[in-house]
């Protein structure tokens, strides 16, 4: 939790409604996009029990399995929910129209893809669990299941990685995406209760964000977000039902009786969670993107892209386990990814900007004194003072500074002068001023401008060549070594 977080849940609390901790919305929200509601079997990993999906919020598609412990009822739900993911997914996969600034005949890249919502974290988790549960499954032989079920498994597999990429939209869970812009005056477990953080954020009428929060936690008029039923609902209406459907197999009207009743009792369970991610979906589409958000949506269609034409042309489906080297790499272009993502965040937004400038490593002033003409030999290396408040704790000769307004401009730190209860810090820019004698208009800060400098940057290093796997010792998936006998692995033979 971050001091600004704190500062806002302290505040919520105080003024009993939640506070904005941003100024702009730091995700991409799709015009279309599709929100999945899943609810699982109690004490069960990823047994389906139901599922509401759909991008049409007045009518939901509802999926249901009436025995979670029946494999070809659990196979079917997944065919099915197969099928109407694919319906939206796949057209997108073959929209490529030229990207743009690119050669008409150069690498296309889809269009758009498929953003999918679900209520909260465990959301998240039901939908990689689903996806490994299904992508290894065979479409021939004993146990066969239709094609379109392991090949949505590597879909979902997909979407569920792209989680852990920092900025990625792909896969959203609710209440991350609420809680990254507003901080409610509970806890970060509570929060992943959807109803909870709206009501945080509306109390409605005369109550506290807490009172009203407190209502919502009555799983009986407010079922939980899931993908967990609540207990008493499953020992009370849910288990008798299941019941009554297993005692009845041989009894076709009264099983689909039954399974109605499942199926009506299931819809009340889920409606409440699927009206409240399309709220959350409207109060974020109502906020004003970073300037960074295209960009990173850019990122996601592009690994979208290179997923479709992997699952097209491949037969493989993704390992257990990455290889030693797969890791690695996977784990770089995270600390990439997540460098990439903070710098983005805070040259959006003033508000986390304000986080880098508490811990000393960024500072915001007015330029009191300039050199726009300054050469060094063939550079120009002009001079800025900057006047501050802000406590600058980086040291003389720091040379990785970078202002949001010129990201492709250096400045190293010349001096530091205490003047009062102000400090003075004088700057040499380099970079990012042209290539002529004279600096391009506007590349140098002028007299009272007010700037930011910082240690972000969005210029993240290049990957390192990394061994192939055959190049690794055995012990991190490469080739055992030769075993060459030795003297005294002789003697021992013999002795």
């Amino acid at each position: 939790m971050t001091l600004l977080t704190s500062l806002g849940r302290a505040l919520a609390v105080d003024r009993g409604q939640a506070q904005r901790i941003t100024t702009v919305r730091h995700l991409h929200v799709s015009s279309t996009p599709l929100v999945f509601v899943p609810l699982k079997m109690a004490g069960e990993a990823s047994a389906p029990m139901a599922a509401m999906i759909g991008s049409d919020r007045e009518n939901p598609r509802m999926l249901v399995v009436a025995q979670p412990r029946n494999r070809d009822q659990r196979f079917a739900f997944a065919h099915n929910l197969a099928r109407l993911l694919f319906a939206q997914l796949l057209p997108m996969t073959l929209h490529r129209p030229p990207v743009p600034g690119q050669p008409a005949d150069g690498p296309r890249r889809c269009a758009d893809a498929p953003q999918i919502w679900v209520p909260n974290r465990a959301g998240v988790e039901f939908v990689r669990m689903l996806g490994r549960s299904t992508r290894f499954r065979k479409t021939t032989g004993p146990w066969a299941v239709p094609a379109n079920v392991p090949r949505m498994g590597k879909w979902l597999t997909f979407y569920a990685d792209r989680v852990q990429y920092p900025g990625s939209s792909l896969l959203v869970p609710a209440t991350a995406a609420l809680s990254a812009h507003w901080a409610t005056g509970q806890s970060s477990e509570e929060d992943e209760h959807l109803g909870t953080v709206l009501a945080w954020l509306d109390p409605g009428g005369d109550l506290t964000g807490a009172e009203a929060a407190q209502i919502v936690e009555d799983p009986v008029d407010h079922p939980p977000a899931g993908p967990a039923t609540d207990p008493t609902f499953d020992n009370t209406v849910l288990a008798p039902l299941v019941r009554r459907y297993h005692d009845n197999a041989d009894n076709r009207v009264e099983r689909a009786r039954v399974e109605s009743r499942i199926e009506s009792a299931l819809h009340d369970q889920l409606i409440g969670t699927w009206q409240r991610v399309w709220q959350a979906i409207d109060l974020l589409a109502a906020m004003e993107p970073g300037r960074h958000v295209a960009e990173r949506w850019d990122h996601d269609l592009d690994a979208f892209t290179r997923t479709a034409d992997w699952i097209e042309n491949s037969p493989a489906t993704q390992p257990k386990r990455d290889s030693a080297v797969t890791a690695a790499m996977r784990l770089y272009e995270l600390e990439r990814a997540q460098a990439r993502y903070e710098a983005q965040r805070a040259f959006d937004d003033p508000l986390v900007m304000a986080e880098v400038r508490l811990a000393g490593e960024a500072f915001v002033g007015t330029v009191t004194a300039a050199e726009p003409y300054r050469r060094i030999g063939r550079r120009n290396l002009p001079l800025i003072t900057v006047e501050t408040a802000d406590p600058v704790r980086l040291p003389l000769g720091e040379n990785r500074l970078r202002s949001p307004a010129r990201i492709g401009q250096k400045a190293e730190l010349v001096s530091i002068t205490e003047v009062g209860d102000r400090v003075q810090v004088v700057l040499e820019l380099s970079e990012g001023m042209g290539n002529g004698r004279e600096p391009k208009p506007g590349s140098v800060p002028e007299l009272h401008e007010e700037v930011c400098y910082s240690l972000l940057t969005t210029k993240v290093r290049r990957m390192p060549a990394f061994p192939r796997r055959e190049e690794t010792p055995w012990t991190h998936g490469g080739p055992p070594a030769e075993y060459v006998p030795t003297d005294e692995d002789a003697q021992e033979e013999w002795q």
